[in-house]
């Protein structure tokens, strides 16, 4: 209407020649996850991959997986160090489908921002790639979304969706546990993504300077500050699984302690006439987590059921398959418990 100043996008608060340069900065870092199954480039309305690999399995079954990385992001942001919570998204997806023997293919992610900062967002996608080379999957679209009005400028979000595949005949499902079976643990390399709303509120809420809190060294972490030690990004389990099923090992069933900790993930792939008996002590507990339950007053029980306790991923195997699966692995599987008669809980020792 004559007379009114004119109103652009941009004045609303949505800069799209922003996220223009955004694309650009983070095309390298997309391009170096592809796999030879991908189909043209970033930029595209919809990600494309080839499914003739698929052919080569009788049954193939598609295994998807989506989740995010929760309120670790505050941490993030308080430290200002962005390139690491791009790794916690694709592993807690990735992590999550290897559960059921499924190869990791490709990777989604969505970013919602209060403003986009193309400089910012290079710094996340750069550890979404990282993360899909460690799955072995290819990065093969996404988006970014400002949120100007609903979300703080420097405010951010993310979530990522993950799809792999498996032979129906190879899926790992559970049903063949059996008493007498062997639980062999991986251990996490830190509180990996869950758990973080506990440690906010006992470690940082109550800080005056919550930015200063996070580069305290607390003695249990030997120099490493507790920023550090809480960024430590979830560890991918992709590498060491897919080597045991290549080599012919197929766990009975398969676990990622999540959520819940061990005693509410183990729990998921019993049947409902066996427990899972953990052993307590049968693996060390990492120090930041020790730092949490101290700062948090957390009884052992409380502990197992909100972290993982230094342990992010659990394999059941028969008995005879112990030997072959340490030999395998270039790292130690933890023997930290069996299957026993019960119905479907796990219990601790």
């Amino acid at each position: 209407m004559e007379g009114l100043t004119e109103l652009t996008y941009k004045d609303a608060g949505v800069d799209t020649a922003e996220g223009l340069r955004a694309v650009e900065d983070i095309r390298e870092y997309v391009r170096s996850t592809y796999r030879p199954e991908v189909i043209g480039d970033i930029g595209g309305f919809g990600g494309l991959f080839s499914a003739a690999a698929l052919k080569e399995m009788d049954d193939p079954v598609l295994v998807s997986g989506t989740d995010g990385v929760g309120t670790k992001l505050r941490l993030a942001q308080l430290m200002d160090t962005h390139d690491t919570v791009g790794i916690d998204l694709v592993a807690m997806c990735a992590n999550d489908i290897l559960v059921s023997g499924a190869e990791p293919l490709f990777f989604l992610d969505y970013i919602a921002i209060g403003k986009l900062d193309s400089a910012l967002t290079e710094q996340i996608v750069a550890g979404v790639a990282e993360g899909c080379r460690q799955a072995g999957c290819a990065l093969i679209g996404g988006e970014m979304a400002e949120h100007p009005g609903t979300m703080a400028p420097a405010d951010y979000d993310l979530s990522g969706f993950c799809v792999g595949a498996v032979d129906r005949a190879d899926i790992i499902d559970g049903l063949q546990v059996s008493a007498g079976d062997v639980i062999l643990g991986l251990a996490s390399n830190g509180i990996h993504s869950n758990g973080f709303s506990l440690v906010r509120r006992a470690l940082i809420e109550n800080q005056p300077d919550q930015h200063e809190a996070l580069l305290a060294t607390p003695e249990q972490l030997e120099g490493t500050t507790l920023g550090e030690a809480l960024l430590v990004p979830t560890r991918i389990y992709v590498q060491p699984v897919r080597a045991l099923l290549e080599a012919g090992i197929k766990p009975k069933a398969m676990a990622h302690i999540t959520g819940g900790g061990i005693t509410e993930n183990v729990d998921r792939v019993l049947p409902e006439n066996l427990d899972a008996r953990v052993v307590r002590g049968s693996w060390p507990v990492l120090p930041v987590i020790s730092t949490v339950m101290d700062a948090a007053n957390l009884s052992e029980d409380e502990a197992y059921k909100t972290f993982n306790m230094g342990i992010g991923f659990v394999l059941i195997v028969a008995p005879d398959q112990v030997e072959a699966v340490q030999d395998v692995l270039d790292e130690p599987a933890y023997q930290i418990g069996t299957v026993v008669e019960g119905s479907g809980n796990v219990v601790y020792a």
